[in-house]
């Protein structure tokens, strides 16, 4: 029996299905509500920052291998990768975990965890585990990014996201060629330890049994009613009317192309029968973009936080003006003022600003554009950005258009302090809304309409978007956590909240996942909770043009997110209440 901690969010009182999905294999540990996870020990805190503290263009990327057939693991040039330095050299950790939008994808993770797998091998697992479970946010028909990194090993970016065609044209569906399945391979092939088809069976078995409809995602279903084809979906619309929570979800065409990938490899999706059915029924996708679909390589941005080392995802991801956001909010002193004060309020906002600025102005695909990563994540040129910023007034700014946008994250830990941050998406809820396949086509094209001259569309291309995997590592270089949200465009302010607190102002991880939070949008500054009348007058003297409580179901994201604490040799998690996510930590002996 393996025992350990668990965090569940059950969201807007949605039954969630437990799967056990190793035979004899027991679920750890209760039950605790989103207040009070049961039995978490006090969380490693980060080192008290000082009382006064807040491109060049990207390598090359590697040339990519062919995407790998279905072996028994990884290539011996891969296995000696792993093994390198002696096993009293690495870090060893008494635990594991995984955490994911959904129970049932933590559950395949951790089987792998449990049979000898790596950080890579749990998320690629849980990747495709939570793509059964909400296919509203991700899968097949999708892309994503991913952060590696270990106490031995440098943080490395992998980008999967969609490309546009090599026609060089973006069709009305706004739908690219989609990456998820060359980027779980190429993770697998180069960090796996376990068989690909191993990976798969997680996910091929909750396909083909069925899982519990949980309350998201039936509520996605009865809000996206008029823009899916409900005759074509008889197993999320049965009787013509949509799953209810708690309902049975049973997918068995998406388990027969599941199964095509575990048992002929990935290079069915992209050059096989697979590949060849889906360019016959999806406007915007031929076989030889497919075929010729790169996963993107580049060193991830990073840079100096208090005592710690912030990295993130890579351009045209938006990690480098994430790092930005940070050190400007650091220079502005945000650590002093108590969080959800006015002060603090309005300097965490105008980092954003400045933020929102550069993935604007600066970001693109580094295949296409120079990005000045190394500016942007330089604590000198940001604070000089901080010190133009009048804490009385606002920085002007313009509002973008609310959408329906959704990711899913993942991140994942392994016994030898490997950690896995990973983000998936379909771009907005459902993507497209077209289904081939089993699975549901992206509309991540449209992310082309942010910013200007350095995010337009070319053949390979990818769009600047919202997703952001992010990694924090010590002053040894060790990751002590990995974290991510799903919430589109307000993710870099959901994420920067909860690292401010946590690694500003001390707080414990899951206190600050749980606090409240806000987005600037425009002149507006948008709530969970509205601030009391004092904060409030004090925000709209500063200029805010109005302080609102917006209305879009899950708009403020669901963190998921692990730390570690490499002198205890052990991980936390924090459980996010606000949808339906889930972590478990376990001991690595059982």
């Amino acid at each position: 029996m393996h025992r350990g901690r668990v965090g569940r969010s059950t969201g807007a009182a949605a039954t969630v299905a437990v799967l056990v999905l190793v035979a004899g294999a027991c679920t750890p540990g209760g039950q605790p509500s989103p207040e009070t996870p049961a039995d978490e020990p006090a969380p490693a805190t980060p080192p008290e920052p000082e009382p006064d503290a807040d491109d060049a263009p990207e390598p090359e990327p590697e040339d990519d291998p062919d995407l790998p057939a279905p072996d028994d693991g990884p290539a011996d040039g891969d296995a000696d990768a792993l093994d390198e330095g002696s096993e009293d050299d690495r870090t060893q950790l008494t635990e594991h975990g995984v955490s994911a939008g959904d129970e049932a994808a933590v559950q395949a993770g951790l089987a792998m965890l449990r049979e000898g797998g790596t950080a890579v091998d749990a998320a690629v697992a849980a990747a495709f585990a939570v793509s059964v479970v909400e296919p509203f946010a991700s899968g097949l028909g999708g892309g994503g990014a991913a952060l590696l990194a270990g106490p031995d090993q440098e943080p490395e970016a992998y980008d999967y996201r969609e490309v546009v065609a090599a026609d060089g044209t973006v069709p009305a569906s706004e739908t690219g060629i989609p990456g998820f399945v060359a980027g779980m391979a190429q993770l697998h092939e180069e960090h796996g330890a376990l068989a690909w088809e191993d990976l798969l069976a997680p996910s091929i078995e909750l396909a083909e049994d069925g899982v519990g409809t949980t309350g998201i995602l039936a509520d996605q279903l009865r809000s996206a009613r008029s823009r899916l084809p409900e005759g074509e979906l008889p197993e999320l619309f049965p009787d013509g009317s949509p799953l209810d929570a708690g309902d049975q979800l049973v997918q068995p065409e998406l388990a027969d192309t599941l199964r095509t990938i575990a048992d002929e490899g990935p290079g069915a999706f992209y050059g096989g029968d697979l590949g060849a059915r889906l360019a016959d029924s999806v406007d915007g996708v031929d076989v030889d973009s497919l075929e010729a679909y790169e996963v993107q390589r580049s060193e991830p941005p990073r840079g100096v936080f208090g005592d710690l080392e912030v990295v993130g995802a890579a351009p045209p991801l938006p990690g480098a003006a994430f790092v930005q956001q940070l050190q400007v909010a650091e220079a502005l002193d945000v650590g002093s003022p108590a969080p959800g004060s006015a002060d603090h309020l309005h300097r965490m906002a105008m980092a954003w600003r400045v933020a929102d600025r550069t993935i604007d102005a600066e970001l693109g695909d580094p295949d296409f554009v120079d990005v000045p990563v190394e500016t942007l994540v330089d604590p000198e040129v940001n604070a000089e950005l901080a010190a133009d910023i009048d804490d009385g007034s606002l920085l002007a700014g313009a509002a973008s258009p609310v959408t329906a946008a959704n990711t899913t994250h993942v991140t994942a830990v392994d016994e030898d302090g490997t950690v896995v941050s990973m983000t998936n998406t379909l771009t907005n809820f459902w993507g497209s809304g077209q289904r081939e396949l089993g699975f549901f086509l992206n509309d991540q094209l449209r992310r082309f309409s942010i910013g200007g001259t350095n995010n337009e569309p070319e053949a390979g291309r990818r769009s600047v978007s919202w997703s952001l995997p992010v990694m924090v590592l010590d002053d040894q270089g060790r990751p002590v956590l990995g974290i991510g949200s799903p919430g589109g465009r307000r993710i870099p302010t959901i994420l920067g909240n909860v690292l401010v607190r946590w690694g500003l102002h001390g707080e414990p991880l899951d206190a600050a996942v749980e606090a409240p939070r806000y987005h600037l949008e425009g002149d507006v500054l948008e709530f969970e909770t509205l601030p009391d009348d004092g904060v409030a007058a004090s925000l709209l003297d500063r200029g805010y043009a109005g302080l609102e409580e917006p209305t879009p179901p899950y708009y403020f994201g669901s963190v998921q997110a692990l730390e570690i604490d490499h002198d205890r040799g052990t991980v936390g998690g924090a459980l996010d209440p606000r949808r339906e996510g889930a972590f478990t930590v376990e001991d690595v002996d059982g």
